[in-house]
Formats: structure tokens, sequence, C-alpha cells
């Protein structure tokens, strides 16, 4: 239900005469067509989820056939990390797939797992549905927003290098193609499932070039879609906001990092990571399913 919900709507949005928004083919099969997806079980607890999602999938009855893919011990030098060029190419093909938890590297070794799909197959939006769940009490009981991060960019681009020593200095990136292409999506998204608003997240008082650019697009797509409210909320504030009265929001779009960050508060929102549905949107009709929370290693093979 979640993909399908992420999935919604038919019509593509484009820049620059090119649709990025998911297509729903995957998922529009005729009765009794078994539909073939990638899955990448992960690190740490992710093969333990993976089989149980196997269980329900077939239980259920749905009829889908899993190209299982699994993360190598050697550095795919095309890929620059564990995770070979085969493997990128199944999801292109199968244009749908599922992911578990996958480990990062902090500070020192190959390149993260999670940014080579994303930068390979051009998964440039994550979309994040957050609701209140019937029968799970948290502080709110009225939680319904989306956030949507651009996913290939701004401070994850990784283009960090050490200007002297002690001193290093990290590039954020913004350019309009990316920023038009999340906007786009945003908005499309608000429009196909009925929402009313899109808040743009930003920090553009103090970094007045590359989030003003940021701005500048959502502002440039946003004039097509009259029938959507438009806002600019600062990233601090929204912060501040989303704790008081997370009602107050709707379909947020954010640069990358803020998007990393807020799409965890809300999910804590709704009672953490493990409740909380995400979809990787990329080009040609892709999408990219995943669990979101950690591989946690401390407790693979202990959970029954």
């Amino acid at each position: 239900m979640a993909l399908r919900r992420l999935l919604h709507g038919s019509v593509l949005p484009r820049v620059s005469g090119r649709a990025f928004a998911p297509a729903v083919a995957p998922f529009s099969t005729e009765a009794g067509e078994t539909v073939r997806a990638t899955l990448f079980p992960g690190d740490g607890i992710g093969p333990e989820i993976a089989e149980s999602v196997k269980q329900v999938f077939n239980v259920a009855g749905v009829p889908i056939e899993w190209e299982e893919h699994y993360v190598g011990t050697e550095v795919d030098p095309r890929t620059e990390s564990f995770l070979t060029w085969e493997s990128l190419e199944s999801v292109r093909r199968n244009k749908v797939g599922l992911k578990g938890p996958m480990a990062t590297p902090i500070g020192k070794g190959h390149r993260s797992l999670n940014l080579t799909l994303r930068k390979e197959l051009g998964l440039y939006a994550n979309v994040r549905p957050c609701n209140s769940l019937p029968g799970y009490k948290t502080r709110y009981d009225d939680v319904n927003l989306v956030t949507i991060r651009e996913n290939t960019e701004g401070e994850y681009s990784g283009l960090e290098h050490q200007v002297v020593r002690g001193v290093v200095e990290s590039l954020k990136i913004i350019t309009r193609q990316a920023s038009l292409r999340v906007a786009e999506y945003a908005f499309h998204y608000a429009k196909a499932n009925g929402r009313e608003r899109v808040s743009a997240i930003h920090k553009a008082n103090i970094m007045r070039k590359t989030d003003g650019l940021f701005l500048k697009c959502c502002r440039e797509v946003a004039e097509k879609y009259p029938e959507i409210q438009y806002e600019e909320v600062i990233i601090d504030n929204c912060c501040m906001t989303l704790v008081k009265n997370p009602g107050l929001f709707d379909v947020l779009v954010m640069p990358n990092l803020y998007g990393d960050i807020i799409s965890d508060l809300c999910a804590g929102l709704i009672g953490g990571l493990g409740l909380t549905p995400s979809c990787n949107i990329g080009e040609g009709g892709i999408c990219l399913a995943e669990a979101v929370h950690g591989s946690a290693p401390d407790i693979a093979g202990k959970v029954s």
C-alpha cells in the first residue's frame, strides 16, 4: 500500500521536455502477470527483514518475483563501492526494487552504498509519507505530511578536500536542473494526491546563493500550479513548528541535507524510523523503496 501511495499519479511532470515523475507501469500489470523486482537484502538485520517481506508477499498472494543482489566483499571499480554494476543494471532493467538497510562507512572506507545507488540510478527524490498510525499512540494523533528530499547533490555531493593541514573544505552543490526536477515532483505529487500546500524548506537568509537558487526554482514551478498553496520556511523555524504543531504542514520539499534531518524528525512524530515508508524516485520511472532504519548489526540474528 505504501508503494502504491508513493507511486500514485499517471501524468509525468516535465523539466526541459523530459519526464521525471515515476511511472506506475510496474504496478499496473494484467491479472496474473508477475512483477519482477530487484531486492537488496542489505546488511545487519537486512537479510532477516527481507526474508519476512518475502513471506508477507507470498501469503498475500502478490505476483512478484524477486531478483536478489547482495553487497559484495570487494570494491567494484566501476561503481567505487561494494555494489556491483550488475546490481545497478538489475534495477534499471526491472524499474522497481526494494532495499534493506545498508551500512555506511563513517569518515573512511568505501563509497557509501546509498550514495552509489542515488548517483548511479539518478534517484533524485526521496519521498517519505508520515502518517499517524491507528492504535499506535504518540504525542500527536493527526500527523499527515510528506517530506520530499532532493537526493543527489547539496552537502552530500561528497566533494571535500584539505586546503592546508587542519583546514578541510566541503562544497555544497545546488543546480538549477536538480532543483527544478525535485520541485516539479513535489508539486506533481501534491496535485496527484489531493494535497493543498507545498512548503519549500531553506536557509537562504544565510546561504543566499545556493539555497537562493533552490527557492528561485521552487517559485518558478509554483507558478504553474496556482491551485497549490506555496510557502517558504526557514529550516530552524520548520523544526520548531514541526514539534509544536505538525498539522501546519502538508508537503515539504527541500535540499538534501535538510531532507535527511527533517525526514527523521518527522518519523519521530509517528513513532520512529521503523514505521515510516520511504521510496526513491528516479528518471525513467525507476522506483526503489527502502527501509530507512539502520542495519543494527548488534541485534542481527537475535530477533526471533
